[in-house]
This record gives C-alpha cells, structure tokens and sequence, in this order.
C-alpha cells in the first residue's frame, strides 16, 4: 500500500473501445473493495469514449492523457496496482514492445519495469486477435508477470452478441492483494 493513502491506490487504464463507456462499473467495484482510484486513458479514449466529467467526479480526481510539466505537482499517488480495461490490440502490442508515446502507454511500461501487479481485460476483435503480433505481445506480456482476463468468459450468445463486458474480473485478477 502507498505511503500517502490510506486505501490501495489503483490506476485504472482506459482504452479507446466502444466498452469503455462502461468503466464507471469497475471504478465502483473498485471503490467498493476499498481501493483510491485514478484513471489514465488514452489520447483517442479522452475523445467521447468515456464521460471523463463523471468519472473525475466519481474518482475525485482528475482523468488523465497528457504528460504534466516537472513543476506540476502529481495529482495520483504511486500505484498498488492496475488495470487496464478494456485493453485494446493498439495498446497491448505497443505497451508489449516498451513503445511509451502516450501518457497511458509510458504509465503501463513503467508499472511493468516497476513489478507493480497488473490485470488486463482485452477487448480486441475476432480478427485483431487473431494476428500473431497480438498473440506475440500477450506471451510477452504474460512472461513480464502480467495477468489477462477473459471478460466475456469465451461466451458467445446465440444471436452472435456477447454477454456485458465483465469489468469485476480485473479486480478478481488482483484479489491476491
């Protein structure tokens, strides 16, 4: 646990994924499970992925994309942890090959280079996923000690659909903590 929190502090990376509009039920269960919680997205997620003003709102900080300035103060306390979610097939293969050109991106490179315990939850097209470079980049991953969830548990309704986005699952990757 950080220093200067009470709670475990968890980052909660957002990517830009239809889904992601969603992320407001994993900052809940997070804060349910008495985590602090601040959330990084990516440059493309900050824009109309997400309602930014309501999770600043819920988090009582702010969302972060962009680098601060070194005189700016740091508006997040060290990580315990994070989650990614939903991870998408840009992010993972840059974040597998130690490629830091966003804020979100260098955040999870250095977590990774810290040891800092991370859950991620794909959310990467059929096709996406099936590209060596993504399969690649999750063994690298996984080798680096980072843990995948399936957040639709392999399920595919009749109608071809997929059961809602299981955001729970990231914290139940952590739950060793």
């Amino acid at each position: 646990m950080t220093r200067q929190a009470a709670k475990p502090f968890l980052y909660v990376v957002v990517c830009a994924a239809g889904i992601a509009s969603g992320v407001d039920r994993l900052i809940t269960a997070a804060q349910e499970r008495n985590w602090e919680v601040g959330v990084i997205a990516t440059p493309v997620a900050m824009g109309g992925f997400f309602d930014t003003g309501a999770v600043a709102a819920r988090t009582g900080r702010p969302v972060r994309s962009a680098w601060r300035s070194p005189a700016d103060p740091r508006p997040f306390p060290p990580p315990d942890a994070v989650a990614v979610a939903p991870a998408t097939f840009n992010t993972v293969n840059k974040w597998a090959a130690g490629i830091a050109d966003t804020l979100a991106l260098g955040t999870l490179c250095e977590a990774t280079g810290l040891g800092i315990p991370m859950a991620v939850l794909p959310c990467v097209a059929d096709a996406l996923a099936a590209h060596p470079a993504y399969r690649d980049s999750l063994a690298r991953l996984h080798a680096m000690g980072v843990r995948f969830g399936e957040p639709y548990n392999g399920e595919v309704r009749p109608d071809g659909s997929r059961p809602d986005f299981a955001w729970e699952r990231a914290l139940d990757l952590l739950r060793p903590l």
